[in-house]
């Protein structure tokens, strides 16, 4: 962390410890040298508000700095040592803050969770880093520093092309590798801090995401996919969602009966809405392994809980069945049966294109649905099994964006998603 370099990145899986060392590495440069000014910046700032300068923050002062007193200012939130320096917390989602946080110069600079922030904001942000601080030892000033951590997204995240390729993410051509270090730190070294049920959730994930939270290793970039990591983790609104103007549930049927249902595909169900800011959101994935009088009351059951509009299926599978079970479970309740004309990735990819730029976002965390997410490429399905929790969200948002994505609104899809109508079936 005190190398010659400029750049230093800590990858590796969830609750590893990353972010509280850096934070403790920002302190003790803050101290060093006084009137020093240093920044910690995320994608979101609500999120930077929690995870850092609620959390991690005043664990670091308790823990490793106990007789030193750090005031937060909690209007242009920043916190000041007894020395004078600085630490400022910035989110690069607000125009207006992150203008005012861009407008001064720091010793050292982090980006949290960087697989979240686009590289153009990286190079924004490195352009900040120009403060000199000297140390009040007398050695000199503080060596300038960029500090980045995150949980391991995709090879074709810009991290892994300059930290573990050395070459620009952009033009491609080799860095300067002295000036660039990385060290993958995963929960299994940050053991003694943690609860063995953590890490025995950890491991029961799904295995590409077992890959990122656990064994911290970037992902094999899957050539065409149409979902990634990052683009959903950069869009996905935990709190405060939006009312809703319009909810579905979406159902993706197998044909499983009542019993023996271990070997079967899932059922897959997923509740989504369209906000009064114009975007979708997903809601609830509700997907099982389960037969008709089980699933067909989920189905209803969150239909009531919702208030939703409707519950749309897939009628390919079993005809009139689906609307059976669904009226079964509750009489009367608002159903439209899609027929698939066309091919998953046909269907997929409008959808995808959507998601990719924000209109379609998680409203909480649907790791089984994102792993088949993330497998949906233009030449097919990669996953392990058949990807219905996908398929129904695929159902979910065609029925929420129906003008766009049946090309009833082509201008909006062209100008705004800049995708091609060949997509547009």
């Amino acid at each position: 962390m005190g190398g010659s370099e400029t750049h230093d990145l800590l990858f590796g899986g969830s609750r590893s410890g990353k972010t509280f060392l850096i934070t403790r590495t920002l302190v003790l440069r803050a101290l060093a040298a006084s009137g020093s000014r240093h920044a910690v910046l995320r994608y979101r700032f609500n999120h930077v508000k929690s995870a850092v300068v609620l959390d991690t923050f005043p664990k670091v002062m308790t823990l490793c700095f106990p007789g030193v007193t750090a005031h937060v200012d909690k209007t242009d939130w920043y916190a000041e040592f007894p020395n004078k320096s600085q630490i400022w917390f910035g989110g690069l989602d607000d125009k207006e803050r992150t203008e005012k946080i861009l407008g001064q110069e720091y010793a050292s600079i982090f980006l949290n969770e960087c697989s979240q922030i686009p590289y153009s904001s990286r190079n924004l942000a490195i352009t900040r880093l120009a403060q000199r601080a000297e140390r009040d030892d007398g050695k000199g000033p503080l060596r300038l520093k960029m500090y980045y951590d995150c949980n391991p997204p995709s090879q074709a995240h810009w991290t892994y092309q300059l930290f573990v390729k050395g070459r620009d993410p952009q033009d491609k051509q080799p860095i300067a590798a002295s000036n660039y270090a990385s060290t993958v730190m995963n929960p299994t070294d940050n053991i003694d801090n943690l609860p063995a049920e953590y890490l025995a959730t950890l491991e029961s994930l799904p295995a590409r995401l077992r890959t990122r939270f656990l064994e911290g290793r970037f992902l094999d970039d899957t050539v065409g996919a149409l979902w990634t990591i990052e683009g959903i983790e950069t869009w996905r609104k935990v709190n405060k969602l939006p009312d809703m103007q319009r909810i579905v549930v979406a159902v993706d049927p197998s044909g499983s009966e009542n019993k023996d249902n271990a070997d079967n595909d899932a059922i897959g169900i997923i509740v989504a809405g369209l906000g009064v800011d114009g975007n979708g959101y997903v809601l609830e994935d509700l997907t099982c392994k389960a037969g008709p009088a089980v699933w067909g009351k989920i189905v209803t059951t969150a239909y009531e809980r919702h208030s939703a509009d409707k519950v749309v299926g897939e009628k390919n599978y079993g005809g009139a069945m689906v609307e059976h079970v669904i009226q079964t479970a509750r009489r009367n309740t608002p159903y439209k049966g899609v027929t698939a004309t066309r091919g998953k990735v046909i269907r997929a990819e409008p959808i995808g294109a959507l998601a990719e730029k924000g209109r379609i976002r998680h409203g909480g965390y649907f790791p089984d649905l994102e792993d088949e997410l993330c497998a949906m490429t233009t030449k097919g399905y990669m996953g392990e099994s058949s990807p219905n929790r996908a398929d129904a969200y695929v159902w979910a948002f065609t029925e929420l964006f129906g003008e766009i994505v049946n090309g009833k609104n082509n201008s909006f899809f062209d100008q705004s998603l800049n995708v091609n109508r060949g997509y547009i079936v």
